[in-house]
């Protein structure tokens, strides 16, 4: 039976036997033909198992996907695999939702780390069902937008008519009725983009042009005050997008990271691109698996996002703003699924920075 690969131990502080001890997350080490190796403490719990009932057990009947004929083996790849949102049957315990992150080892080829994450991580992710985040609010978005929208202009027709008629008297009224009619309106054109269920038309394209706009945008708007660094990798591949899309995502994503630096005496944004080998989600719903290896990022150097709101980031109407509507991030959801991709959002709280990474298909161009 194979030994288990002869991982560096620190030459101070606690060795990494230590430390997979004490991780906050269940995780196994998987050999090459998928027996566990070693198990730490969480996964003990999380299974119900005692570690040395998990040691030599196979992954396959320990950690059994519960959808039957599952749409992808991820127990046979020797790529990083993060599959969220997946019914398993864990050990001893019940069906349950989890999220499986797997990471190969270097030099050793066939091993791998497996971390079982009973608190759904995506959450935090576009990635969701179809019954959550932006879809779930399609319907509303069509019955409310047919039945406020058609009024709308006959309010502001009228307070336009009150205005001429009473010598403006009234004008700063009036205004404010014709302003805020303007503001609802817009809302709601906002909200018919949730309206549709179908798939953006896609093709292999440079997403440089497209970036440097959305940049350009903002420079001359909302984010003509803060500096946007750009670090880009030279040698990036086309990616499988939808160039309007692409576009209005970034803009968003510019917008919600210039917001949240208000206060901050050196704002700055960096827009990072990067090409991650080997990259591949699960998708949920029998959809099979993605490989999404074009990588952008959106970072920030804000206080990040309210913890109340992480749950429901990517939701309608949620917000952390005084004075937000709460779809901006919706959108970009909605957006970046429909391209084929995900986007999630991270905090580094030791380098002060908020991130929002975009994982994109590759395109031939």
């Amino acid at each position: 039976m194979a030994a288990i690969p002869n991982l560096h131990e620190f030459q101070e502080g606690p060795t990494l036997a230590e430390l997979m001890t004490a991780l906050p997350v269940a995780t196994l080490v998987i050999r090459p033909d998928n027996s566990i190796a070693d198990a730490n403490v969480r996964a003990e719990t999380m299974l119900n198992m005692a570690r040395s009932a998990i040691i030599n057990s196979d992954i396959t009947r320990t950690v059994r996907i519960a959808e039957a004929g599952t749409r992808f083996d991820i127990w046979h790849t020797n790529k990083p695999i993060a599959a969220y949102d997946i019914k398993v049957h864990a050990g001893r315990t019940a069906e349950m939702e989890v999220d499986l992150m797997i990471s190969p080892i270097i030099d050793h080829e066939g091993w791998r780390i497996l971390s079982i994450h009973a608190q759904g991580q995506a959450r935090k992710i576009g990635h969701r069902g179809s019954t959550g985040g932006a879809r779930s609010a399609m319907g509303a978005a069509a019955i409310l937008a047919h039945e406020i929208k058609n009024p709308l202009s006959g309010i502001r027709g009228a307070a336009q008519l009150l205005e001429s008629g009473n010598d403006g008297h009234d004008s700063a009224l009036t205004q404010l009725i014709c302003n805020e009619v303007d503001r609802i309106a817009a809302l709601i054109d906002r909200m018919q983009d949730f309206t549709t269920a179908s798939n953006l038309e896609c093709r292999p394209a440079n997403i440089y042009p497209l970036l440097d706009r959305a940049a350009g945008i903002a420079a001359a708007g909302f984010a003509r005050n803060i500096r946007i660094i750009k670090r880009y990798d030279p040698s990036l591949p086309f990616a499988v997008i939808n160039d309007d899309a692409l576009v209005q995502v970034m803009i968003n994503l510019l917008k919600n990271a210039t917001e949240a630096l208000d206060h901050i005496d050196k704002p700055c944004v960096r827009v990072e691109t990067a090409f991650r080998h080997g990259m591949s989600f699960v998708r949920e719903k029998g959809k099979g698996s993605a490989v999404l290896p074009i990588e952008i990022l959106v970072i920030d150097n804000g206080p990040g996002v309210p913890e109340h709101i992480l749950d429901h980031l990517f939701n309608p109407f949620i917000t952390g703003k005084r004075d937000g509507q709460g779809l901006g991030l919706a959108l970009v959801d909605k957006l970046v699924r429909d391209m084929g991709g995900f986007v999630q959002y991270s905090r580094d709280s030791e380098a002060g920075e908020s991130t929002f990474r975009i994982l994109l298909p590759m395109g031939m161009g």
